[in-house]
């Protein structure tokens, strides 16, 4: 007798789903956790122009940062040793944000001291920006039509 194995019932279960009429719309945020709250919340607000809103009173520190009303990053704040960012090989190698205002940024960037680095994809009309937040994790900001 045949049976399926893990992997093939969660693609036969991903096939069922997509005849349904659910869809995904969006990213909704990305949860980062790091021993620095505070450093992290600095930079998020500094550099990516993020502001610290409203969060549930949960019991133990963090910090919700949006990008106009909203939510794009949740800081989590942890104790103990440093976790884990782009030194290392992670299965989550980046996020990105889409943002205008290409050349207004990188000024403002270089006038910080920031390090960053440019990727001009010119088939599909877009620059990146690619940076790495104080825990190290890497994020690139995307600009459409600015090259």
């Amino acid at each position: 007798m045949f049976s399926l194995g893990p992997r093939q019932r969660a693609v036969q279960f991903a096939h069922t789903q997509s005849e349904t009429s659910r869809h995904i719309l969006k990213l909704d945020h990305i949860n980062v956790r790091t021993t620095q709250l505070g450093a992290m919340v600095e930079w998020y607000t500094r550099v990516l122009g993020l502001r610290v809103g409203d969060r549930p009173n949960f019991p133990f520190p963090g910090a919700w940062l949006y990008a106009g009303d909203t939510m794009a990053v949740h800081l989590v704040g942890i104790d103990g040793a440093t976790g884990t960012g782009s030194e290392m090989d992670l299965k989550l190698e980046h996020f990105a944000f889409t943002a205008t205002g290409l050349a207004e940024f990188e000024n403002t960037l270089q006038g910080m001291g920031e390090t960053s680095q440019r990727t001009d994809l010119r088939p599909i009309d877009l620059v990146q920006i690619n940076l790495w937040d104080p825990d190290g994790n890497h994020l690139h900001v995307d600009f459409s039509g600015e090259s």
